[in-house]
């Protein structure tokens, strides 16, 4: 594998066989069932929606861009001139002989639009991010830069939270146990990991979690953002190869960057394009060279955060053994979503996790608390925590946080002696099931997995962008918009966050709120008729 920046680095080293099969709905591999039974078992019917930007609708978009930019040209040169107020940070009292901290030309969409889209999201949650929640009311007259409190709330029904399962809350069993927390070990631990901040109750959620992922050893940090971004570099040295799916989280983009590595990305979920390019890069080598790669690792991520579309991970476990790479797994969105007992993408398809090389996730999501995990052989595990920057110059994670991992990873694998865990998952499933159902029903363009707890609701224009949020919170639901630079210019959506907190009450009262907007702004773009399934999804 050749010589590591890093000493005593270990070689991840990846399973031989065959990849395993689907998920089939009992927490059991199809292997598994076939001991038990002669009848095959059949995989889970994954289908990914994707429906084509209408021509007409692309075309009207790209025009209201332009005229966008063309009257952002003429409110900067009315600024120039001192016409116009300048709506944007400006450097005081800087030496000239300085380079500009901020450079017109790059924040120029930023400035005009950008923030206009987005104003719809400056109004601070003053409540737990639950089923519902009360966010501040706020004025702003300089578009976003500073605000003023209106001395108001509103309450609304909340489909913007990550919160899958529920946890978020301000009572119950997981806030009660890190309110204990506080008095046993303080709210903070004012030290590194490495230092003094190595604690207990953080080794216990270690173990516990190793557990549940059904894995040797697993490490937990801080954030989860800095658990891909700095860890990542760790993996990668000269004479690798990152290979990266095109639409992977921002923190995997930035720590692939950070490491001395070569990167080559992959169309998303593109089985023969990602084959394409391992086979090549076997071929051809490292550049220049043409050696051999030293090692070559797949990343992608189980629920895609945007998309709400879910990995292929059997086909890419089925490639990565066939090319000898490794496999880098971000679960941050599928774990505790997916699963018949929460475990994740790995359990949704039946795939052993020993086929996944790093397993990576946070606690951010399901879990209600914040960080986040990576998951593997106790060397490799050893090995991060010994030479991980967030390991060496980070705060240890604090204790409530810790506890209410602990607790809530309790419930969810029924330690605590109720079914409240599986009960949260299943109606989770549910929940997302008969919301995407719904809104396909009536004519709007989703995109994503059928299963997957993130919706996307395709709105194209940025007018009716960032009309949608204004007008849906008008109509006490809180939503998330979200347009261009963070998708492609042509493809602006609302993303709903389904949760296990949503009783069929709230999701009928968001579905009769989303038709009635729908309506309003005309953004029923869909010409495919939907076909319900056999066995169509019912929250009764």
């Amino acid at each position: 594998m050749g010589k590591s920046q890093y000493p005593n680095e270990p070689n991840l080293k990846a399973v031989n066989g065959a990849a395993s099969l689907y998920y089939n709905g009992t927490g059991d591999t199809v292997n598994q069932q076939m001991k038990k039974s002669d009848v095959p078992v059949k995989p889970p019917q994954v289908q990914e929606a994707f429906e084509e930007t209408p021509l007409l609708i692309a075309i009207v978009t790209y025009i209201g861009y332009g005229l966008l930019v063309l009257f952002g040209y003429l409110r900067e040169l009315r600024t120039y001139y001192g016409l116009e107020k300048a709506h944007q940070s400006n450097e005081s009292s800087r030496n000239e002989s300085f380079v500009p901290l901020y450079q017109s030309f790059e924040s120029f969409y930023t400035r005009n639009m950008y923030r206009r889209i987005r104003d719809c999201w400056n109004r601070p949650i003053c409540s737990v991010p639950g089923a519902t929640l009360t966010l501040v009311d706020r004025r702003s007259d300089d578009f976003g830069w500073t605000f003023e409190n209106t001395g108001t709330t509103t309450e609304a029904l909340n489909l913007g939270s990550y919160n899958y399962l529920g946890f978020a809350e301000n009572h119950g069993p997981c806030a009660t146990a890190a309110q204990n927390a506080i008095r046993e070990s303080g709210i903070g631990v004012a030290s590194t990991r490495l230092e003094a901040g190595s604690s207990k109750l953080q080794s216990d959620c270690e173990e516990l979690l190793a557990e549940f992922l059904k894995v040797e050893s697993t490490i937990t940090f801080g954030m989860g953002f800095a658990t891909n971004a700095l860890n990542m570099p760790l993996l990668g040295g000269k004479g690798t190869l990152l290979i990266s799916d095109a639409l992977n989280h921002a923190s995997l983009v930035l720590g692939a960057r950070l490491a001395s590595a070569t990167i080559k990305v992959f169309k998303h979920n593109n089985m023969e394009d990602l084959e394409k390019i391992l086979c090549n890069s076997i071929i051809n080598g490292q550049p220049k060279s043409h050696r051999p790669w030293k090692k070559i690792i797949i990343i992608v991520e189980g629920v895609y955060s945007m998309e709400g579309s879910i990995v292929k991970l059997p086909e890419i476990i089925a490639l990565k053994k066939k090319y000898k790479a490794y496999l880098y797994l971000d679960e941050a969105h599928s774990i505790g979503a997916l699963g018949s007992s929460g475990r994740g993408v790995v359990e949704y398809y039946g795939c052993d996790p020993q086929d996944v090389d790093v397993l990576m996730g946070t606690f951010t999501k399901s879990f209600g608390a914040a960080g986040g995990y990576l998951a593997g052989t106790k060397k490799f595990i050893s090995y991060i925590r010994n030479y991980s920057h967030t390991s060496a110059y980070a705060s240890a994670v604090s204790a409530p946080v810790l506890q209410q991992i602990y607790s809530s990873l309790s419930i969810i694998m029924g330690r605590d002696g109720t079914q409240d865990g599986r009960k949260r998952i299943a109606q989770l499933a549910s929940n997302a099931r008969y919301f995407r159902q719904k809104l396909k029903e009536n004519g709007f363009i989703i995109y994503g997995n059928d299963d997957s707890p993130v919706v996307p609701l395709l709105l194209f224009m940025p007018a009716k962008t960032a009309a949608f949020g204004r007008e849906m919170l008008k109509r006490g639901v809180a939503t998330v918009v979200v347009g261009f630079p963070a998708t492609p210019i042509i493809e602006s959506r609302a993303r709903f966050c389904i949760s296990a907190a949503h009783t069929p009450e709230m999701i009928d009262q968001a579905l009769d709120t989303i038709i009635e907007v729908g309506e309003l702004l005309k953004i029923r773009y869909s010409s495919i008729p939907y076909k319900a399934s056999t066995a169509s999804p019912s929250l009764e």
